[in-house]
């Protein structure tokens, strides 16, 4: 069943920006996918070796400075250097020409869990072992979550909407939501939208180690991430930006932009349950994803593909296997399914992103990524995961899951483009 949509409220995608353990850009992350390459090594970013967990996925051989000025890049904490310029590769992919014309009908939309986590770390040290005098003046300007928002804005000159979406995991699927939500309902013609993370540092790795939430597999970290697997033992925090560039459909044709897929639905919920635990029968997840499909006209054999919250952790993935199972009943053990973490890592806010990117490239090559590191398999975890070889499929539609702390749910539903 299609959704009944029509030019004046359709909104499709032209441009995508990624920088994320598997490669500095588009293409190169999708050639790591395809060929189920992992993109998690030892940490680099710092000495781990204090750390319980000393591996992560960074983002590696980036330099900002190939994207804004030194001045510009020392003003910035990582994570919004990265949405920066995952924002100028998606306008450059969208051959989308920014001037004075529409600036003020594009708006930015950029998800982030937690901000300026590195800048907030080394500031405190510099208070704790300097004092309050030697603390820098960009501390909050660096620190706060919105910045990766307003630096794409400032770099790019978008004078439209400009808003930071907060929700953990969900962060980067949220935006987006929002940002199609803002299209449709005529606040922008055009909004570039995603997520940036960018926590690989002491406190970041102690923190989530404190939670025993993340995988401590130090002598093999290439296989620590591994959705769905009997043997799974926590996530593997991953850094990295995807920004796309959404645009009304009438624009984009009046453009001749080429467009790459169709956005058609954005559902989220809430566990209102616990600070970090899932609901365990799945019925938050569900919600979210059964909301996005009702807003579509949609029903379950519609669904082509899915990309997976999947993080590797043991209440996450029988979850969100319930939760698949409530929404799609027994077309669940026919749908591809894969969690395409267990190559990147969790990338927290900007996860959601990446992988809603991960569903259009998915529609566009016809090839869907494999989970890897599936090799034993959870007898609570039972369906398709697309198990460590890419596999060759038609996918029309493909939907893109996100949850994190708090109990945030988002789902989001893209189509191949057609005119009709």
């Amino acid at each position: 069943m299609r959704s009944k949509n029509n030019s004046k409220n359709r909104v499709v995608v032209t441009g995508i920006g990624i920088l994320c353990p598997l490669g500095s850009d588009a293409a190169t992350t999708w050639e790591g996918l395809i060929n189920g390459k992992s993109g998690i090594d030892y940490i680099t970013l710092f000495d781990a070796e204090s750390c319980e967990t000393k591996f992560a996925g960074e983002v590696k051989g980036f330099d900002p400075t190939n994207y804004v000025s030194r001045k510009e890049a020392r003003h910035m904490d990582r994570f919004a250097q990265l949405a920066v310029a995952a924002g100028l590769q998606a306008v450059e992919h969208a051959g989308l020409q920014i001037n004075s014309t529409n600036q003020d009908s594009i708006g930015i939309v950029v998800g982030s869990g937690i901000g300026g986590l590195t800048t907030l770390f080394e500031q405190t040290k510099i208070l704790l072992e300097k004092g309050p005098d030697r603390v820098s003046p960009f501390l909050t300007p660096m620190m706060i979550s919105d910045m990766a928002a307003a630096q794409m804005s400032i770099v790019l000159g978008v004078k439209g909407p400009n808003l930071c979406t907060t929700s953990a995991c969900s962060s980067g699927s949220d935006a987006i939501g929002v940002a199609y939500e803002l299209i449709k309902q005529g606040g922008a013609q055009i909004a570039l939208t995603g997520g940036s993370e960018a926590i690989i540092n002491q406190l970041g790795i102690t923190a989530f180690n404190a939670l025993n939430a993340i995988s401590t597999r130090n002598d093999e970290p290439q296989l620590a991430s591994r959705p769905f697997d009997a043997e799974r033992d926590g996530f593997v925090i991953g850094e990295g930006a995807c920004i796309l560039v959404l645009e009304d459909l009438t624009h984009a044709q009046e453009r001749g932009a080429n467009i790459l897929a169709e956005i058609i639905s954005y559902g989220a919920s809430a566990d209102a349950f616990h600070i970090t635990q899932p609901l365990e029968d799945g019925a938050g997840a569900a919600r979210a994803m059964q909301t996005a499909l009702n807003k579509a006209g949609l029903v379950p054999t519609d669904i082509d593909y899915i990309n997976a919250h999947g993080t590797s952790t043991p209440l996450n993935d029988r979850m969100e296997t319930r939760a698949i199972k409530t929404v799609f009943g027994d077309s669940a053990y026919h749908i591809p399914i894969s969690s395409t973490k267990s190559m990147t890592g969790h990338l927290i806010g900007a996860a959601g992103a990446v992988e809603a990117a991960i569903c259009i490239m998915v529609i566009q090559n016809g090839i869907i990524p494999p989970t890897i590191n599936l090799i034993h398999p959870d007898p609570d975890c039972d369906l398709d995961y697309v198990p460590n070889i890419a596999r060759r499929a038609k996918v029309t539609t493909a939907l893109s899951s996100s949850f994190g702390f708090g109990g945030h749910n988002s789902a989001l539903i893209f189509r191949q483009y057609s005119e009709a």
